[in-house]
């Protein structure tokens, strides 16, 4: 990726983070000039958050204050990563699962 495609897409990409609106609104300003940095952090930030509710389902019915917290603890580190990441520039994948939102999630162009 070209500097000025990050400098273009780095909008997108931080609105993505915030919550599943703000990423689902970040796929539809991407459909038109489609920018791969853009898409990157969008495909990361989707992730995050489908996995906090799928994770969040299975949590709640432990109903165990340390799962939980731990299991915020996880959400929030992989959040926090992507979201710096989204500021700086940089197109590195969340830990653990980053690699496969990029793979699971190709129909976000």
């Amino acid at each position: 990726m070209t500097t000025e495609e990050i400098q273009e897409g780095k909008t997108r990409a931080i609105v993505a983070y915030i919550t599943i609106v703000g990423a689902i609104i970040a796929i539809f300003m991407n459909l038109e000039s489609k920018n791969p940095f853009a898409r990157f952090h969008i495909r990361q930030a989707f992730g995050i958050f489908i996995t906090f509710f799928a994770l969040g389902f299975m949590v709640s019915y432990l109903n165990n204050w340390g799962a939980t917290a731990g299991f915020y603890l996880f959400i929030f580190v992989l959040w926090g990563y992507g979201v710096v990441n989204a500021f700086q520039g940089n197109a590195i994948p969340v830990p653990l699962l980053g690699k496969y939102f990029q793979k699971w999630f190709t129909f976000i162009e």
